[in-house]
């Protein structure tokens, strides 16, 4: 891991130009950004770019996403420290360090063994205890069907995941970027009133890999 006095300033342009500036202001989610060193997330060799941003391989046809996006998602999601969230494409684990700053419970699902063992390595080296991280299919969501606060889901779903949504509490939101046409992703959100009944809005588009 680089030394703090060398991932200092990255860290400090990440927060002052690819969130501030485009209008990320939740101050949990600048906080737990700060907190969470991302080069450990990273390939060796792209270290000196853990701060870029822009997705980076992580190994397996994989990438961690830009810090912004990151970033956008959680703050879409509104979640606070009494926040229970479920994250669906786990990866390196970062987006789920990041929700561990935040939100009292996470759950993560991965589908590919050997990324879900990497990022619990990451897990257990920084200490974060309140990430429950498994193997599994992400359609399904969680097996226990558990209610969650939020949804954040990093791979692209070719249409609404209904079995995945069932699974979000009135007044909860889920983030979920939607394949609209080919080639084409939205990132939608989806919120749950409090009479149980779904709505979903289109932010903007983004580019995941898909939904397995």
């Amino acid at each position: 891991m680089l030394c703090c006095d060398t991932v200092k300033k990255p860290v400090e342009m990440m927060l002052r130009e690819h969130l501030r500036a485009r209008n990320i202001d939740d101050q949990l989610v600048l906080k737990a950004m700060a907190e969470v060193p991302r080069e450990l997330f990273v390939l060796p060799e792209y270290r000196d770019r853990a701060y870029d941003d822009c997705p980076l391989p992580i190994g397996l046809g994989q990438t961690i996403s830009q810090p912004y996006i990151v970033a956008l998602m959680i703050q879409l999601a509104r979640i606070n420290h009494s926040s229970k969230v479920l994250d669906i494409g786990t990866g390196c684990g970062y987006m789920a360090a990041v929700l561990a700053h935040i939100a009292n419970q996470v759950c993560t699902l991965e589908t590919i063994p050997e990324l879900a063992s990497m990022a619990s390595k990451h897990f257990q080296e920084l200490g974060l205890e309140n990430i429950d991280s498994r193997v599994g299919d992400g359609h399904a969501g969680w097996p226990e069907q558990r209610k969650f606060d939020a949804i954040i889901v990093s791979c692209a779903a070719d249409q609404c995941p209904e079995d995945l949504l069932a699974q979000l509490k009135s007044g909860g939101r889920a983030i979920i970027p939607v394949t609209s046409s080919p080639g084409q992703q939205i990132l939608t959100i989806f919120e749950r009133d409090q009479h149980g009944e779904l709505s979903s809005t289109q932010h903007s588009p983004v580019r995941f890999v898909p939904m397995v």
